[in-house]
């Protein structure tokens, strides 16, 4: 931050808008709002669907409640934009129902957004999008808590984290580093010797790609297995996340909160104008 900057500190309220694609529309609002206000800035919140597929899991008058379209937004720029990931990944990117109207989200984000966040399928689409890189099926899903490193020291995102830390992880596809390498700009900051690639930024466009879900509360890896279960979709236990009672074991919280404080003072706070208008 500027000298002159830090010492005017003109602060407003910073304007992040959430693109949520999960069917758990409550619970995911709620996680990521958590993450986002466990800061001391302020943020106004704009939460966003898609307007060319309805939503089944949640009211209508929920969404009319508290959620806008595109179409509502399109000309206000952001902060910050957050994506959400959604549970779509074994289709193909055009059998997606609002892919279409997606990629346009995307391509409207960078002239009207400071910095995006863009989490599991919703990392995958964009990295897709913006720069074809593909995403690969696994054998079996990856899915529990795992053990990640920070993979570039210096990198201001992962400021404050300790050299190992826990991450959900729940996706039945993945992202390769030989694809990644491909892309000039694109630069790993931490992964899993268990689970893969975590964390990918742009250098050049100011977007953080997150492969798996720091935003999870205690209990919805759980949730997401006994609905597996009930499915009769061969579930597996999640590893490293039951304790010997079979009771759900929160190692990541810490994490969560300093990843998504980072982002919002680093890369959104610092970085964004004073006047919005000015993105």
């Amino acid at each position: 931050m500027s000298q002159k900057r830090a010492k005017s500190q003109d602060i407003r309220p910073l304007e992040i808008l959430l693109l949520n694609l999960m069917p758990t529309k409550i619970e995911t609002e709620t996680q990521i709002a958590r993450a986002l206000g466990n800061s001391p800035l302020q943020v106004n919140l704009t939460l966003l669907t898609t307007d060319s597929y309805t939503p089944k899991n949640v009211s209508k008058k929920h969404l009319c409640a508290f959620y806008k379209t595109f179409k509502e937004i399109k000309n206000q720029k952001f902060d910050g934009l957050v994506v959400t990931g959604a549970p779509v990944e074994n289709l193909a990117w055009q059998e997606v129902k609002y892919w279409q109207e997606l990629t346009e989200i995307f391509d409207w984000s960078v002239k009207n957004v400071c910095s995006s966040f863009f989490i599991c399928w919703g990392a995958q689409a964009a990295l897709q999008h913006f720069h074809k890189v593909p995403k690969h099926k696994l054998s079996r899903k990856k899915f529990g808590i795992f053990p990640h490193q920070v993979r570039k020291k210096n990198a201001i995102l992962l400021r404050g984290f300790d050299e190992k830390f826990w991450v959900p992880v729940s996706r039945h596809t993945e992202t390769r580093e030989a694809d990644l390498k491909k892309v000039k700009n694109l630069e790993i900051i931490a992964d899993s010797k268990e689970s893969g690639i975590y964390l990918v930024r742009n250098k050049k466009q100011n977007q953080i790609f997150a492969f798996n879900h720091p935003e999870y509360d205690r209990d919805t890896i759980k949730q997401e297995y006994e609905r597996d279960l009930k499915k009769n979709l061969k579930a597996q236990e999640p590893e490293n996340y039951f304790d010997e009672k079979k009771k759900p074991l929160i190692r990541w919280q810490a994490h969560t909160t300093l990843l998504f404080s980072n982002w919002l003072n680093y890369y959104v706070y610092q970085e964004t104008p004073y006047e919005l208008s000015e993105i």
